[in-house]
């Protein structure tokens, strides 16, 4: 037996106690010959992605601001104005006009890439 307030050396006390005994907690394995066979059982240990977590963050700002300044281009690009084709000449929105061409734009990277790749394999 130990005297009041003191714990034997290799036994776990409960943070939670108030004193009351062993028997106090409700577990039927906490006597005190039971203490010390039962191994300490380490915290569970939470993993963080914490760099996973902010790479989504980032997204997310990216697409809305991204939203918000196509939102922008297609309000302030809204007039109408005279398309000229090779065989005729079209009336649009300025818009539809910026978004063909970078889209064609765009097209033209891609095949030149394309072609770039395909003369590297060759060799």
């Amino acid at each position: 037996m130990t005297a009041p307030g003191r714990e034997p050396a290799g036994a776990q006390r409960d943070p939670l106690s108030v004193g009351l005994g062993s028997q106090a907690s409700g577990d039927p394995t906490a006597g005190p010959d039971r203490a010390a066979e039962r191994p300490a059982e380490p915290a569970p240990t939470r993993e963080r992605h914490t760099g996973r977590a902010i790479g989504r963050s980032l997204a997310l700002a990216l697409l809305i601001f991204v939203t918000v300044v196509l939102v922008l281009f297609v309000v302030f690009n809204g007039q109408s104005v005279q398309i000229s084709l090779v065989f005729t000449d079209v009336e649009g929105p300025l818009v539809v006009a910026l978004l063909v061409a970078a889209a064609l734009g765009g097209l033209l990277v891609w095949l030149a890439g394309a072609v770039m790749r395909a003369r590297r394999r060759k060799r």
